[in-house]
């Protein structure tokens, strides 16, 4: 064995759980005093942290159905040219390495956060040392340029076993796109309830991706605008009303699987189980909305503002009725509003499971709020849950004056990791 410094080793035995068991003893001594150490023999008690932890491993990735945490960090990455098809498989190994340490409270290196040669970089970037996961999710996909490449290559053999529903989103009326800001071969989603920890693991993979990978565009996130469980209540978007009150939840399990998780495909085995990310950044043209009437604002988006009833009446869960006509003979919910527009009942029952996230970039060069929704769904298939849809409220939704699409991207979610697997494994098989 080499010898090392006690300053290295001292390094290499600290992790987030041992740091904060070492301050959790300290704290039970100060509490409990002589009594605590009488109970231990004269030696004060270690106290076991209590994570709030996601389970990593499992038939499903994490992430998608797990409740919605607060923040969102994620990444679009792009694999280097000079990348070989074994350079890929080794990252997304490592990837998963990684991402099972850090969403169980661990560093993103094998021994600690501060493992590692005392003279070279540690094998984490410490900021995250000490701080609880907060329910902290890593979930990745893979893009179609993965498989062919925007010349066409088939750069790593893998356009053989190109889902078919896999291509870059079209583009859709008013779309304002930047190309700086949409699509990607690989995509990870870090969502925890504590901003450092999401972005430390959104860090950290960039750092393991150093000469493989490198990000193409990222995404801060915050105060989630739609719920995954029914025990979290409807939040509220950045134009002040209610989001994603029909969107499917977790405990609908029959809705999940009709909607969100893929079918199987003939060259896509691999993808079975699995879904699909749409992801859509959305500027928002928030001091134009501000000067809008209360009556107005209702009206373009179809329920009302306070409680977030359909403007046919009843509360927020009450199903809208398109038909009720109000005293001048028009229908209550305008058929141009968004909720006319986004409903099931308009879209073949089609449904998504939403998981976006609100965004302020700064201020843009206007003075005004660089801000908007960053929209994420999972769905089974973009051709038949999203992209109809999509198209339809592009054209004729009243709220698209408000908006601006400038990111897009469309990636295949790989279904869970075994203990021992890496993601996207059946693929390379």
């Amino acid at each position: 064995m080499t010898p090392t410094s006690d300053k290295s080793a001292k390094r290499g035995g600290l992790s987030r759980r041992g740091l904060i068991g070492s301050a959790g003893a300290g704290a039970a001594v100060a509490v409990a005093g002589a009594g605590a150490m009488a109970a231990t023999g004269g030696a004060p008690a270690a106290a076991s942290p209590s994570w709030s932890t996601v389970a990593f491993h499992g038939a499903k990735q994490a992430g998608i159905t797990t409740a919605a945490q607060d923040r969102l960090h994620l990444a679009a990455f792009d694999v280097l040219p000079s990348a070989t098809r074994d350079d890929l498989v080794q990252l997304l190994k490592d990837w998963t390495a990684a991402a099972a340490r850090m969403t169980a409270g661990d560093g993103a290196g094998p021994a600690g956060p501060l493992s590692g040669p005392y003279d070279a970089p540690p094998d984490d970037t410490g900021e995250a040392i000490g701080l609880d996961p907060a329910n902290l999710t890593i979930t990745f996909g893979l893009g179609p340029t993965l498989f062919r490449d925007a010349a066409g290559a088939d750069r790593f053999g893998l356009a053989p076993r190109q889902p078919e529903a896999l291509t870059r989103l079209p583009h859709f009326p008013h779309d304002f796109l930047d190309a700086s800001a949409s699509d990607g071969d690989l995509v990870v989603q870090a969502c925890s309830n504590d901003p450092q920890v999401a972005v430390h693991a959104i860090r950290n993979l960039t750092r393991i991706a150093f000469g493989r990978a490198a990000i193409r565009w990222s995404q801060l996130g915050f105060g989630r605008t739609s719920s995954t469980s029914t025990t979290q209540v409807t939040p509220r978007n950045l134009f002040g009303f209610k989001d994603g009150t029909s969107s499917l939840r977790a405990e609908d399990t029959a809705g999940i699987d009709a909607h969100v998780w893929t079918r199987p495909e003939p060259k896509a085995g691999w993808l079975e189980g699995g879904s699909y990310l749409v992801a859509r950044k959305i500027a928002t043209h928030i001091e134009t909305w501000d000067r809008g009437s209360l009556r107005e604002q209702e009206n373009i988006i179809g329920r009302t503002k306070a409680e977030g009833a359909p403007l046919s009446g009843g509360h927020e869960s009450t199903a809208p009725d398109f038909a009720l006509a109000g005293r001048a003979g028009a229908p209550l919910v305008d058929a141009s509003s968004h909720l006319a527009l986004a409903h099931p009942e308009h879209n073949n029952g089609v449904r998504m499971l939403r998981r976006g996230y609100n965004y302020v970039d700064g201020s843009n060069r206007l003075g005004r709020l660089a801000a908007g929704l960053f929209f994420i769904a999972y769905v089974t298939d973009p051709r038949t849950h999203y992209i109809p849809m999509q198209a339809a409220m592009a054209s004729n939704d009243l709220l698209s004056e408000y908006l601006q699409h400038i990111g897009s991207g469309l990636w295949a979610v790989p279904p869970g990791i075994a203990d021992g697997e890496f993601v996207g494994q059946a693929l390379f098989t």
